[in-house]
């Protein structure tokens, strides 16, 4: 590991050689912010980047670097930064009064678009974030089961009170989680078996997203849908980042109805939202005009901004053809980098599915987080370091979200930005790799 040290040493002096400013910037920060920090995976040694600017897929920091942006706010920047409809429409909202403290047009238009594009949510609401949908849809299907016991995965994230990463987090809610294995199909059932009659959810991204943009095997969906269905349990599917892909999300791709859906990220066209929504008969639950109906309060559930910057983003930019397209050109572009990486005779791959790519170091796709070598781990700062200098910006541990701006100019950048890693570090990740 000493070559790998000293290179990610270099690479880090080169780039704060180059960016004085946001250094200082970040030092100052320390006054205000423990670490000079208010959003943890934002963090990288040896100091993150300040951005003070960004239009369309690209992004501007402090010291004057333009950078192509494959960060993409973590799936929430589908539209990029400057989307002429999106901003119209958010300044309609301002231009006619933004704390209404009421029902608006927005919130119904955006309610119609997804439930008309999700087959399993027939009615829907709103929350201020991905976090808060998941924790109102494990919420409710305690309620609705009356049971505790939720099942949850290892290595999954479901907002940051609800996290499996290298295990459960300290910071989570103190909900009764029982974790199972991402993608091991017969443990799994097993597992939903012994539960039995407490069970009241299993929770699932189908796409695993913070744990390697790992994709759900059908067969793994398909046996999780019939287990739940057997043991009285509600099925969730976790759709806030994955919801992007296709049409309908992967539900729809897979063909698979879960009784709930979370979403959030990008539904808001790039502003604060969460939602829930699943069957009538779940989410009557929630109607106030009926007796014993749970509350569910929140200032901000229908801030008009995101309410009108969502109705546009969904129904006039991202519609269902729009989403099958752009799922399209997004995987022609991931297999490309496979096909770089095949040529170049090098152990990495971009996993993933879609416009939702993690690059990891091995040559064949990841199936679980268990397959993620340490390894792996070791060369990612490298790599997100030396992607920087180069002027593509991607996620710190290899995440790449693709948004509508990008064109074929910003797609070659990311490969040619590739090309050169593996030109200059081949050797060294093979060593690593084989240690």
């Amino acid at each position: 590991m000493e070559a790998l040290n000293q290179a990610i040493l270099d690479a880090r002096s080169r780039y704060t050689a180059l960016n004085p400013l946001s250094q200082a910037a970040d030092k100052d920060a320390e006054r205000y912010f423990p670490g000079g920090n208010t959003r943890t995976v934002l963090h990288y040694d040896p100091f993150p980047l300040t951005m003070v600017g960004g239009e369309g897929a690209e992004i501007d920091d402090l010291d004057g670097h333009r950078y192509v942006d494959f960060v993409g706010e973590f799936s929430a920047g589908l539209f990029g930064h400057s989307n002429e409809i999106i901003k119209s429409a958010i300044n309609t909202a301002l231009n006619d009064g933004f704390v209404m403290g009421a029902p608006t047009k927005y919130e119904r238009e955006l309610a119609g678009l997804l439930c008309d594009r999700f087959a399993s949510i027939d009615k829907i609401r709103f929350c201020n974030s991905g976090t808060e949908a998941n924790l109102m849809a494990l919420t409710t299907s305690r309620i609705v089961t009356g049971r505790d016991k939720v099942l949850a995965f290892n290595d999954a994230y479901h907002g940051g009170v609800i996290k499996f990463l290298g295990g459960p987090s300290a910071f989570n809610v103190p909900f009764d989680f029982v974790l199972a294995n991402y993608n091991d199909t017969d443990g799994t059932a097993e597992l939903i078996d012994q539960i039995g009659d407490e069970l009241a959810a299993v929770i699932i991204e189908p796409v695993l997203g913070a744990g390697g943009n790992i994709l759900a095997d059908k067969a793994f969906l398909e046996m999780l849908r019939q287990k739940t269905t057997d043991v009285g349990a509600l099925l969730i599917f976790d759709e806030v980042k994955t919801a992007r892909l296709g049409a309908a999300g992967v539900q729809g791709m897979a063909g698979i109805e879960p009784d709930m859906t979370t979403l959030g990220k990008f539904i808001a066209g790039g502003l604060p939202t969460g939602a829930f929504g699943g069957s009538a008969e779940i989410m009557d639950r929630f109607n106030p005009r009926l007796k014993g109906a749970l509350a569910h309060p929140g200032t901000f559930n229908n801030n008009v901004c995101s309410m009108a910057a969502g109705s546009a983003a969904m129904g006039q930019i991202y519609t269902p053809q729009r989403a099958a397209d752009f799922f399209d050109q997004s995987e022609v572009f991931r297999h490309s980098l496979n096909d770089l990486f095949v040529a170049k005779d090098v152990a990495m791959y971009a996993n993933g599915l879609g416009s939702m790519i993690a690059l990891h170091f091995s040559r064949e796709v990841t199936k679980t987080p268990s397959d993620i070598t340490t390894g792996c781990r070791a060369l990612r700062p490298l790599l997100h370091m030396e992607m920087l200098l180069e002027g593509v910006s991607v996620c710190g541990r290899g995440d790449m979200f693709l948004s509508l701006p990008m064109d074929e100019r910003h797609l070659s950048k990311a490969r040619d930005a590739l090309e050169k890693f593996i030109d200059r570090y081949k050797p060294l990740i093979e060593q690593i790799l084989q240690a």
